[in-house]
This record gives C-alpha cells, structure tokens and sequence, in this order.
C-alpha cells in the first residue's frame, strides 16, 4: 500500500506545480502585454509633448515678431499693467478709504504713467517727467499708489536697453540722488533703501543683458547677410564664368571655322546663342529667388535661401555635350557606386564643382581630354575632375591670379559648406590637374517611422 500512496502523493505534486506553471505563464503574458501598452503609451506621451512643445515655442517666436512688429502697442500695455498695479492700493487694501481726497493722487499717479508711451523714442525726456511728476507726489500728497518703484524700473530697463553710455551714465547718477531722497521722504529704514537700490540695479541689469542679446542677434544677422551675399557672388561667377568661357572660345573659333568648314561655323555661332540662353536662364531663376525674399537662411534673419529649380545632377550630362561641342574637348563621364539620389543642395552643388572645374580647364589648362567621375561609397560621394593639359605650372598659376582665383576658392567653400573636403593638384601620373572633392551623403533617403507609429507596430506582433 505505501507504494500506492507515495504514487498519489507524487501525482499531486505533479498537478499543483503544472497548475502554478500554467498560472505563471498566464500571468508572465499579462503583464508582458501590460509593459508593451504602457510603452505604447508612454512614447504616445512623448511625441505630443514634443509637439506640444514645438507649437508652443512657434507662437512665442510669432509673439515676438508681433512685438517688435508693433512697439508702440507693447509700450501701451506696459502703460496699462504699470497704471493697474498702482491703482491696487487704492482700492484693494481699504476700499472704504477711497475717499474724494484721494483722487488728485490718483490723477497724478496716472499722470506719471503716460510717459511710458513714449519712452522708446524720448528716454531721457521721460525719466525726467517721472522723476519730477514723482517728486512732486512725494512733497504735496504721499499717499497710497507711490508712483516712481513702477515707472522708475521701466524707464531705467529701457535706457539700459537703448541708450549709450553717457545717457546710462546720467541715469545712474539721477538716481543715485532721487532714490535716497524718495526713501527717506516716506521711510529712514536704511533696509529699504537698500532694496530700492538692488530692485534698481537689477533693472539695470536687465536692460543691458537685453542690450547684448539684440546686438548678438544683429552680428549673427550680419554675418548671415554676408554669408548670402559669398553665396550669391560664387553663384553668379559660377555662372557667368563659365557661360563666357564658352562663349569666348567659340567665338575666337568661328573666324577660323567660316574660312575653312562654313558648316562648323554655324554650330559655333548655334553653341553661343545657346550658351547665352542658358546663362540668362539660370540668372533670371537666381533674381526671381532674390527678389520674392520669402525664406531665410536663418530664422528670424530675414536672409533670402536658395529656392527654385537648381540644376541637378540630371543637368550633368547636358553640361558634358556643351562643353563638347563649344570647346572641343573630348569629355569623358563616369559613374561608379551604388548610384542614388541626393539632396537637392547637394546635388546643386555637385553640379557647381563640376561645372567650375570644367570652366577652370577650358580657361586655362590648353588639355585634350578631361574626365569627369562619380564615385559613390557607403556614406559619401567623390567626384573627381581631371585633365591632360598643363597643369599646376608656373604659367598656369598667373593666369589663375590674373582671374582672381575665385573658381577654385569657390569649389572648397562648396564642399566645405556640406562637411567635405576638396584637394587640387596635377593628376595621378604628374601631369594635367585634377579637382578631388568628397563630400558626405545619407546612405539611404528612407525617413526613419514616427515614434508612435514605430511602437503600435510592436505591439500588434
């Protein structure tokens, strides 16, 4: 019998412990689908504060811009809040005690507060107005509502703000005189004279930080400005640069080419005028794009970005049979790699190097054969520019001072601009000149999902 009951005991053994796995197990899958809801949700909750947050700082920006849009409205409302916060004590603390004799302190309180209006244009005027408006208040009737802790601090920020040195200067040592005097007029307490001078310099204080934040802004303007002015100038030189490169080259061969092959001299005369066409083309696109003044390359700058059709890498090819049939020069094009798109401004500029490269050689390089390559890798592009013509010599470096020296200057600022690098020198066996330019590209042009759309994907697995 003890056999037969050790054999119970085990098979109940057996039964509860596969009855707790089985409840684990249920368990195990709740609570693992309760984590991945509770994920759900709380990238859910990320994504909306991040745009919460985004609109938020947009309206604050468009608040900004309507301020500074509109600063007599601004100053208005600063009159406004300053006149309510001076009235409070004339009605909150005893209202029973706003009798008749309180109204010309009242009246003279408001007459303190009117100048505010125009203390952007007037400062000095005004701080004079308030100082005697306030001391007469003090001497005749020094009642509730003192008038000069409101206004004062306004009018001492905004001359911190917008005044130079000497008017500072004169504002503090107005003050200097008119605080101790107001204070001892109403109070001995040398602690609140004490306040009144840190409340005072704090003022100060601000007004100049403002002073240097509205200056920072204005040299990073500047600098922006600049920066879009160097843009437009290696545009335009890229363009004009090479359109009458071209054009001279096939008008010093049209004489020749009329004398000796009639029908070659027409095709010159045809490659000018379509040179031309073509130049006049891409600088109408690059005024239109200045004169709208829409965009900007940086927020709130008010610097026009490149917009419109910029020619790409598609423009490439007929680029290559231009300068084929105008120069005679036997161009060689080559694309190697996993070829993908670009970015438009990449692409642009890709196009631009090329494109003075090409200028440089037919201006300057008296070569046969120039070959153009694209060499695409995991994370970047190299293009590479060469010639057979003469090269880095001395005679070459005087012509390309004599031009300025803008084409290549240009081609590194280029490639500079998007993170890359561009090495000229003559070419891989010593002779002709070759333009080597790499310049980082996303691997893929896939956008990366959404947060929330990333984690609901997870979840339904």
């Amino acid at each position: 019998m003890a056999p037969c009951w050790n054999g119970r005991r085990t098979a109940r053994r057996v039964a509860v412990t596969v009855w707790d796995v089985g409840w684990g197990i249920r368990g195990g899958a709740r609570r693992w689908r309760a984590g991945r809801w509770w994920a759900l949700q709380r990238r859910a909750r990320q994504w909306w504060a991040r745009r919460w947050w985004a609109r938020g700082w947009a309206s604050w920006e468009r608040g900004r811009g309507l301020a500074a849009a509109n600063p007599l409205v601004v100053d208005i409302g600063i009159a406004l809040l300053v006149q309510a916060a001076m009235t409070m004590p004339f009605v909150v603390p005893r209202p029973a005690e706003f009798a008749p004799a309180t109204w010309p302190a009242y009246g003279l309180s408001t007459l303190t507060v009117v100048p505010l209006i125009w203390r952007r244009r007037v400062p000095m005027t005004v701080l004079l107005a308030i100082l005697a408006t306030s001391g007469l208040y003090r001497l005749t009737l020094d009642g509730p509502g003192q008038p000069l802790p409101y206004t004062g601090l306004v009018i001492v920020y905004t001359i911190a703000a917008l005044c130079p040195p000497l008017k500072r200067l004169i504002t503090g040592l107005l003050l200097l005189v008119a605080v101790p005097v107001g204070v001892s007029l109403n109070s001995r307490s040398a602690r609140e004279l004490t306040f009144s001078f840190f409340v005072f310099a704090a003022a100060y204080v601000f007004g100049r930080l403002t002073d240097a934040r509205r200056r920072a802004h204005r040299v990073e303007a500047e600098r922006a400005a600049a920066r879009e002015r160097a843009r437009i100038a290696r545009e335009m030189h890229d363009i004009l640069s090479h359109a009458v490169s071209l054009m001279i080259v096939q008008a010093e061969a049209g004489p020749v080419a009329v004398r000796t092959a009639p029908e070659k001299a027409e095709a010159a005369f045809d490659a000018i005028s379509e040179t031309g066409r073509d130049a006049m083309v891409q600088l109408r696109r690059m005024l239109g794009v200045l004169r709208e003044g829409g965009g900007s390359h940086e927020p709130g700058l008010g610097v026009p970005e490149p917009r419109g059709p910029q020619p790409g890498l598609t423009a490439l090819p007929p680029l290559l049979d231009r300068v084929r049939v105008s120069s005679g020069l036997d161009v060689v094009y080559e694309v190697a790699g996993d070829a993908r798109p670009l970015p438009d401004s990449t692409a642009a500029t890709v196009f631009r190097i090329v494109q003075e490269a090409l200028t440089n050689t037919v201006k300057h390089a008296d070569a046969r054969t120039v070959a153009v390559r694209l060499a695409y890798g995991e994370g970047d592009l190299s293009v590479t520019i060469t010639d057979d013509g003469r090269g880095p010599q001395a005679g070459f470096r005087a012509v390309a001072r004599n031009s300025g020296g803008h084409g290549l200057v240009g081609v590194r600022e280029r490639a500079a601009a998007h993170g890359g690098t561009a090495v000229t020198g003559p070419g891989p066996d010593g002779r002709g000149f070759e333009v080597r330019v790499r310049i980082p590209v996303p691997p893929s042009p896939v956008p990366p999902p959404s947060p929330v759309s990333s984690a609901a994907a997870e979840v339904t697995r």
